[in-house]
């Protein structure tokens, strides 16, 4: 089908033109009408799943031919294992409350006129992502419960499978009697109809860009489109001089070694002075073991034999790699001052029984999701409990944090009157 498209730019218009109008139909849809679109595109993928595999191998036989890496291969395949997921949060996000239509804060005025808010949907999303084809699946459910049209790019990789999905969620959507075109996955591989979907405010109201940091910055530098998204998960770890030892070691062991890849793996360890030989002598060898590479401060590798000097790019650097970065600081404000510094903003973890220096914590480091004695691996929407997230946003504006169906919502004032006049 993508060799069929010649006009890129004007296809791409037309897609938004289609979302914009399945726009205004979602909005006014009701809760059981969306719920029953979700499972009756979840009870689609379960009976066509051996054609959906049949796809997915085109793509796996591409990706090797053109030497993909295991990696890359391994998160383009759908294993049974996988389409059951996809199957299952599809029914999850069915089961999830609606936020569209919530009236809140609703008060009088002094003039008898009541003033509230009402939660809204975004309008069109435009969602670009790469490899894993379950995206699909899972970004066009979170849209569509939040009542937002969307268009999605996936990754060229992928295009059979998300082909595929994609008439599995269109057969879905016109069974609930909602319109196919309320979800539209884009039928080309051509790298422009990117920088047309980035380009089109009048048809699509955000950007959420997944997959690596080359991908993003190119979005936001060129998007003339607001855009949710984080380039980084530089995290952190402090092992305060008033923590738990044993607590520290469980939380800095898991924040890094439970998974590497992942933007909530912990990526530089700060430790105060007072507990560094103690805490340091327990989790080097624990990281060693796993087969961490420890890159320290001076007093780091004075403290743990073997360890490598850290480098100035070391505190500015994601590794999503067995390799830690540690630093031994003052004290809290040190540590504090270094997050500030070199985090991406994206999620910091204190590890203290101090509730003053806690509080501190959570309001003075500057990231997304700021914790207490827990594991940088718990950011994440479904551990947050919004069901599931359609990414994490690092920016200060609309959504923060994991992006669940709240942050694919906006708010309007609504006002109550009974022929109330302003004098």
């Amino acid at each position: 089908m993508s060799d069929q498209i010649t006009d890129v730019v004007a296809y791409m218009n037309e897609l938004g033109k289609q979302a914009r109008a399945a726009s205004r139909a979602l909005a006014a849809a009701s809760t059981g009408e969306k719920n029953n679109a979700l499972l009756a595109i979840a009870d689609d993928i379960d009976t066509t799943r051996d054609t959906l595999m049949d796809e997915n191998r085109k793509d796996l036989e591409a990706g090797a031919a053109k030497g993909l890496d295991a990696a890359l291969l391994d998160r383009l395949e759908l294993t049974t294992a996988r389409i059951d997921s996809m199957i299952e949060g599809l029914r999850q996000i069915a089961a999830l409350p609606d936020p569209i239509g919530e009236i809140f804060d609703m008060n009088y005025r002094p003039t008898g006129i009541q003033v509230g808010r009402m939660r809204v949907p975004l309008g069109v999303a435009g969602i670009i992502y790469e490899s894993r084809p379950n995206v699909t699946a899972d970004a066009a459910a979170l849209c569509l419960k939040s009542g937002n049209a969307t268009v999605l790019r996936g990754g060229s990789e992928a295009f059979h499978s998300n082909q595929a999905i994609a008439a599995s969620i269109h057969r879905g959507l016109e069974k609930a009697g909602l319109p196919a075109e309320a979800v539209q996955v884009v039928a080309t591989t051509d790298r422009a109809a990117v920088g047309a979907m980035i380009t089109m405010p009048e048809y699509v109201d955000v950007i959420i860009p997944r997959g690596g940091k080359g991908l993003i910055e190119r979005i936001s530098n060129d998007a003339r489109v607001p855009v949710i998204k984080h380039l980084d998960g530089i995290c952190h770890v402090y092992i305060d001089d008033q923590a738990d030892i044993q607590k520290a070691f469980d939380v800095a062991l898991n924040a890094k070694t439970q998974r590497y890849g992942t933007c909530n793996t912990m990526e530089t360890l700060l430790v105060a002075e007072a507990v560094a030989e103690e805490a340091l002598l327990m989790l080097a060898p624990a990281y060693m073991k796993k087969g961490v590479e420890l890159r320290g401060c001076k007093r780091t590798c004075e403290i743990i034999e073997g360890c490598t000097a850290a480098t100035d790019e070391d505190w500015d650097t994601e590794y999503l790699a067995p390799i830690l970065s540690i630093r031994v600081v003052d004290d809290l404000d040190q540590a504090i001052e270094h997050i500030n510094t070199h985090s991406s903003q994206h999620t910091e973890s204190i590890i203290t029984e101090n509730i003053t220096r806690a509080r501190r914590f959570l309001q003075e480091a500057d990231s997304s999701s700021v914790m207490v004695n827990a594991s940088t691996r718990f950011a994440d929407g479904f551990e947050y409990g919004l069901g599931a997230e359609i990414g994490i946003s690092t920016d200060k504006f609309h959504a923060r944090g994991p992006v669940g169906l709240e942050g694919l919502t906006s708010m309007k004032f609504i006002v109550l009157g009974d022929g109330h006049i302003r004098s």
